[in-house]
């Protein structure tokens, strides 16, 4: 659990301190026990993502709400690619919520908050055609608070991170019925890079230059995911793969896959 917690907060924590909404609404200091309860199950909080001086290096992206898992996963995939391949960033995480599937970006520096809610509007303006946008409800939400992966959800469902090929076996229902194991999370995440700032003031550029709002140079939408690309490809997000590929690329890292259904 220690290795996880020092994952996550390489990624998406604060040096400062951290905090958390309670169930009152009220802000609280996030502990190191706090945040052990959070990925045991014991007590699930909402991490504030925003600094008490108005920064955040966290961007949090959620695909769900109206329209099928499959239109989810997709648009999930479309964002994905282009983080990586037209903004020449790292490749950020995915996670399944319980109810929907997320992207997260780290960045090395915070920014803030307001750069990055125009960073994540920007994202999904350029790259997401607005006749299939369904993006939920989010950005600012989703700047600013989330519950951070591995987590029980009041559903029942357990939210965790998910290797980028899993994707499609979770579109008709993104959450776990039983805690992923520590050492898969970890797995997920320790290869992982934060944007640096100069990574991130290029890709903001483009995109700006994209919708007109500065004279940068256009980013190009980003193409369809090829339908004969192999799920073992780095860093790349696809839409299927099959179970021999999942198994492959744990046992590579030394994981064991588990069901994630409770057997009758």
């Amino acid at each position: 659990m220690h290795k996880l917690i020092s994952e996550l907060t390489r990624l998406y924590l604060f040096e400062e301190q951290q905090h958390y909404i309670d169930a009152q609404g009220g802000v609280q200091p996030m502990t190191p026990a706090v945040l052990a309860r959070h990925l045991s199950g014991e007590q699930t909080v909402a991490v504030r993502l925003v600094s008490g001086h108005g920064l955040a290096r966290a961007l949090v992206l959620e695909f769900g709400g109206k329209g099928g898992g499959e239109a989810h996963w997709s648009a999930l995939c479309t964002i994905a690619n282009a983080v990586q391949h037209e903004l020449d960033l790292p490749a950020p995480a995915v996670s399944i919520s319980g109810t929907a599937f997320q992207l997260w970006l780290s960045l090395a520096t915070p920014v803030p908050v307001a750069q990055a809610r125009q960073f994540v509007q920007l994202l999904r303006s350029t790259f997401l055609p607005a006749s299939t946008d369904i993006l939920a409800v989010a950005p600012p939400d989703y700047v600013e608070q989330a519950a951070l992966p591995p987590c029980l959800q009041p559903s029942g469902k357990w939210a965790a991170f998910i290797h980028p090929s899993m994707g499609a076996a979770f579109v008709d229902e993104p959450g776990l019925d039983m805690p992923p194991p520590p050492a898969a999370q970890l797995g997920f995440l320790e290869s992982l890079r934060s944007i640096n700032p100069g990574q991130f003031a290029q890709a903001l550029a483009k995109l700006q230059g994209h919708a007109g709002l500065a004279e940068a140079a256009p980013a190009p939408v980003a193409a369809p995911l090829p339908a004969e690309t192999s799920a073992m490809a780095p860093g790349l997000l696809l839409q299927d793969a099959t179970l021999e590929d999942i198994v492959r690329w744990l046992h590579a890292r030394h994981i064991e896959p588990t069901f994630r259904h409770r057997l009758p």
